[in-house]
């Protein structure tokens, strides 16, 4: 696999790269330009150590993806709710899949009292979600209480995708949307079904389905 020490590196990784596709198969390309019907939308985490075609052996197009610090997904956030509507509503993904993973660095920062910056305002509604769990997490060996509470912010996520109106409209349509909760475990390399997934508006409280 090939290394990078500075930004060429990238550029010239990538023209042997595309040598390589275009030798293999002519025309991959010029498909691949015609557009996209990814069946899957991934929320994740921006660290690099979570490649999200790499842990999924798929290729461009497969998967189309989202990703920030410690893969929140506030329901104000525009950038995320654009994400999820262009996927729902125009791409007709069938699975949502909000990713988090073990060790990870902002959930760490969200445990502590360190300012990190701009980040703190970020990071401020996993601290809410610690403080609300914070008997049960403390509780646990403290090797375990980062990823615990990376596990209930990806359940957060879960719970606030469910709740979307653009969800909710793509149910009323009888179209087959689920929302999946998984943790990628950086030890193994496997990812975790933390088994949260809502597959339609009988798992979600009456008070957040809109009438049109």
């Amino acid at each position: 696999m090939a290394t990078i020490q500075g930004a060429q590196d990238v550029i010239e990784n990538n023209k042997k790269w595309a040598a390589q596709v275009q030798a293999k198969d002519p025309n991959y390309f010029a498909n691949l330009a015609k557009g996209q019907s990814p069946k899957l939308l991934w929320i994740g985490c921006a660290d690099s150590r979570v490649a999200v075609d790499v842990l999924t052996q798929t290729q461009p197009g497969d998967i189309f993806v989202h990703r920030n610090i410690a893969n929140r997904i506030p329901s104000e956030d525009l950038s995320a709710l654009s994400v999820i509507e262009y996927a729902v509503k125009h791409l007709k993904v069938e699975h949502v899949v909000v990713a988090g993973h073990t060790g990870c660095g902002g959930i760490k920062a969200a445990m502590s009292n360190d300012s990190v910056g701009i980040l703190d305002h970020w990071l401020r509604p996993i601290k809410d979600i610690y403080q609300a769990h914070q008997s049960e997490i403390d509780a646990l060996p403290e090797n375990e209480r980062v990823d615990r509470l990376s596990e209930l912010n990806v359940i957060q996520g879960v719970n606030t995708v469910s709740r979307l109106p653009v969800v909710h409209e793509a149910w009323k349509e009888g179209r087959s949307l689920q929302v999946h909760g998984w943790i990628k475990q950086l030890h193994n390399g496997l990812l975790k079904d933390l088994n949260v997934s809502v597959s339609g508006p009988k798992q979600v409280a009456d008070i957040y389905k809109l009438n049109n």
